[in-house]
């Protein structure tokens, strides 16, 4: 039987069971094999090679990826947003690789990929799906691109996304699973656990082969969510919802639209540049970007070439933009600024920074 054969039976015995109290930790059991098995196919059809295009480098300060069905437009928004050259044809898949263009906004430089148009089934391989929903995963930023007439596009897109691992505007859960060598599984939570119960979770580390650990629960998560936390290596990241060629509706459509999606997002006709600001800003709205300046050790901090993060992030964060040294022989840091009780306080790598900060980072010799 094939993995994809696995996966269908799967789903099918998920969706026939009916879920209780008294089923709850088998479907649990079942979810994690399910996970598994898709995690295993995403692998096999990953390492088949990437072809032209998918060996993308990341550039700039921030990556977006545009992501939609074939002939959405996608091609035509990046060659107006960016300096891209993406070809544009009024037929499906123009696009037959990896499209990169750069971005400059309010002195942010943003690479954006133009993905291959996504296709139902995109993953468990076909149209080489796996290769381009991949580079979603290590997106900053997941742009999805609807036309205006096909809004029940964004389902399928939303579950091929999912399906591979990316958490599109989630947070990864406040869960810790602490390995031991016996003992069996505890369950410490600091919050009423309403969604799942502790044979739940017992049976989900189980078949991820855990039977020692020690679990501490800082939020009511659901039995996926601990499936995501065992897994270790989803990718939590933010969406932006555009519709275009709004130019072909009336704008009581688009409020009736903006009803049917549930959610948020930006009307343009990316053929005839309107509301494109509109996107721009949303990009630098949705990265959630700030500004970090670097001093070396004895010198004056470097106010020109200041190093761009996501908000939140930690020196252990900035540590690793930079490279892996500064982590591998970090002592302590040095912070002036907002995040600073007074100037040039010592600090530990989890310490949360600020905008406009100043860094310096101390190592052994």
């Amino acid at each position: 039987m094939s993995i994809e054969d696995k996966i269908r039976e799967i789903e099918e015995e998920i969706s026939t069971t009916k879920y209780n109290k008294a089923t709850q930790h088998h479907i649990g059991k079942l979810k994690a094999k399910l996970a598994q098995l898709r995690e295993e196919a995403f692998k096999r059809a990953s390492s088949g090679g990437g072809g032209v295009g998918f060996g993308l480098k990341k550039h700039g300060d921030a990556t977006v990826v545009l992501v939609g069905f074939p002939s959405v437009g996608k091609s035509t928004l990046l060659n107006q947003l960016t300096n891209a050259e993406s070809p544009v044809a009024a037929y499906d898949f123009t696009t037959l690789e990896v499209i990169p263009g750069m971005m400059d906004y309010k002195n942010i430089s943003v690479q954006m990929l133009d993905l291959p148009g996504i296709i139902t089934g995109a993953s468990i391989g076909k149209g080489r799906g796996r290769e381009v929903l991949s580079i979603a995963r290590n997106a900053d930023l997941v742009l999805i691109l609807l036309e205006v007439t096909k809004p029940q596009q964004i389902e399928r897109i939303l579950k091929e996304l999912y399906d591979v691992g990316v958490r599109l505007d989630q947070r990864r859960p406040r869960v810790s699973v602490k390995k031991n060598d016996r003992g069996g599984v505890h369950v410490m939570s600091t919050v009423p656990l309403r969604r799942i119960n502790e044979l739940t979770i017992t049976s989900i580390l189980n078949a991820y082969s855990i039977h020692n650990a020690d679990v501490t629960v800082q939020q009511d998560i659901t039995e996926d969510q601990m499936i995501d936390v065992v897994s270790g290596n989803r990718a939590y990241i933010p969406s932006l919802v555009i519709v275009n060629k709004a130019d072909l509706v009336k704008p009581e459509q688009l409020v009736e639209l903006r009803r049917q999606l549930k959610r948020d997002f930006t009307a343009i006709s990316a053929a005839n540049g309107r509301n494109l600001d509109a996107v721009r800003e949303g990009i630098f709205q949705k990265l959630d970007l700030m500004k970090v300046y670097l001093k070396k050790q004895g010198a004056k901090a470097d106010f020109e070439e200041p190093l761009v993060v996501r908000r939140h992030s930690t020196i252990e964060d900035v540590g690793r933009n930079l490279h892996s040294s500064f982590l591998d022989k970090f002592l302590y840091a040095k912070v002036w600024g907002k995040s600073a009780k007074y100037a040039g306080q010592r600090k530990g790598l989890d310490h949360v920074l600020e905008d406009g900060d100043v860094v310096s980072i101390i190592k052994e010799r």
